[in-house]
């Protein structure tokens, strides 16, 4: 515990590399990572998700589903021609006093607003999972059948 708190002194803070995604083992809670996963999970359940609003409102929410991600880029290809996106933003603009580049645009990650608590949670996480006590965590487990989604 001492040599990795020295050991994180002298590296500094953690920098998470590429986009920002979460770690395949989120929303794990190992012993010796509460702190960095209730900042984590704070930043998500506000910053993050009225980032995930904002863009939805602005129509450029991603989906999961490949039918409804064909017929949003279909809509956002039709609206460019018509020049409505500008409507839009007049629209959430109008009435409040809003800064126009804190706008959302249509390739942002509103998991950008939580990299650094992303960095401190991964960092800590392949720390303590390696551990005993956090062993059990990594374990997977079956979903019975009829729970699962279907493709």
């Amino acid at each position: 515990m001492v040599w990795n708190r020295i050991r994180d002194a002298i590296y500094g803070p953690p920098q998470l590399e590429g986009p920002s995604i979460l770690p395949p083992y989120f929303p794990v809670e190992p012993a010796g990572c509460e702190k960095h996963a209730q900042n984590l999970f704070q930043c998500i359940a506000k910053d993050a998700t009225e980032r995930a609003r904002d863009m939805e409102k602005m129509g450029y929410g991603k989906s999961y589903y490949s039918e409804i991600e064909e017929e949003r880029l279909k809509k956002l290809k039709e609206d460019a021609g018509n020049g409505e996106r500008r409507n839009v933003a007049e629209k959430v603009l109008k009435g409040k006093d809003v800064d126009a580049s804190k706008l959302p645009k249509p390739d942002d990650n509103p998991l950008d607003e939580c990299r650094t608590f992303i960095a401190y949670y991964k960092r800590c996480c392949d720390r303590e999972l390696k551990k005993k006590k956090n062993w059990i965590l990594t374990e997977p487990y079956r979903v019975q059948e009829e729970y699962r989604y279907k493709k």
